[in-house]
């Protein structure tokens, strides 16, 4: 995203009542479980990895789950992958809903985020004790569609908005392992609003205190940039132009969306424009790379 930006958005935030109830307790059942496993969003990796919770997961053996990896860009979940390993976290890519990369996850729990802990249990003739993991994550990054696959069942709520898991609860995923889902949980402060914007691309932040039009020309902006090809498969767009609001004017005067008078109706094409990225309609995009290779 250009640092020169003019589209301007306001500043995002949202945390609901509910959110500090989550962030307690998280806090509080920490001392239940074994180690923590964090999903994140693979088109966004940092940008919904929330803070707060990487220090409450400092306390404990954790591992990353680069969910939605799907529709992400391969080669830059790749190299997401190997910079948490790097950092000496377990890493893996996965698809929840296919259930992509879901047999790895057992093996990298034992044998890397918890290898420690296993021997010591081994040696302390614990054997046959179930491995007990706490599943965090922002909202609507898939941690009830995580649980479900592993555990062959519905027992986890699984909606495709954020904040559908409001409360703790306990699953059984096999004789080995249980999780404890926690609600999803986004920071107090959204300091860093480019990774805000980025959190409403993927639709993490409700689009309704949201300036989606304003939001949909931020995207178009990246897109053109980055993934020119994908835009032009997609609308049709044989255009040099590279701001915005012209790009989303002519997504819809391309799509047929005019108004009486032949103006276009930037409203309905930011949603689709919006819609289209959610569902991967413009192909496997990842909206930020790990730090050390930011262009």
């Amino acid at each position: 995203m250009p640092e020169e930006q003019k589209i301007q958005i306001g500043t995002i935030q949202w945390f609901p009542g509910h959110m500090t109830k989550t962030r307690r307790m998280i806090a509080a059942n920490l001392s239940l479980v074994d180690g923590v496993v964090a999903l994140l969003d693979a088109r966004i990796p940092q940008s919904s990895c929330n803070p707060e919770l990487t220090e409450l997961m400092n306390s404990k053996p954790y591992m990353v789950l680069l969910n939605k990896s799907d529709i992400a860009d391969p080669n830059a979940t790749a190299k997401w992958v190997r910079w948490y390993q790097k950092q000496g976290i377990p890493a893996l890519a996965m698809d929840c809903i296919s259930g992509r990369g879901i047999r790895n996850f057992v093996p990298v729990v034992r044998e890397q985020m918890l290898k420690e802990l296993l021997r010591k249990r081994q040696a302390s003739g614990m054997i046959g004790r179930p491995v007990r993991l706490m599943i965090v994550g922002i909202p609507n990054v898939g941690k009830s569609s995580f649980i479900n696959k592993m555990a062959n069942s519905k027992r986890a709520k699984v909606e495709d908005r954020p904040g559908v898991t409001r409360t703790k609860q306990w699953v059984r995923a096999d004789e080995q392992t249980e999780f404890l889902d926690m609600p999803g949980v986004l920071w107090p402060k959204l300091d860093d609003q480019q990774a805000a914007v980025r959190l409403a691309f993927t639709g993490a932040v409700r689009d309704q205190i949201l300036d989606i039009e304003a939001l949909a020309m931020l995207l178009l902006e990246y897109l053109h940039e980055n993934y020119p090809d994908s835009l032009k498969e997609r609308y049709k767009l044989e255009t040099t132009e590279t701001h915005g609001d012209q790009l989303l004017e002519l997504v819809g005067r391309k799509r047929g969306m005019l108004l009486s008078g032949g103006v276009v109706n930037t409203e309905r094409a930011a949603v689709t424009v919006l819609d289209d990225f959610r569902a991967a309609k413009l192909g496997r995009i990842t909206l930020e790379l790990p730090p050390e290779i930011q262009s």
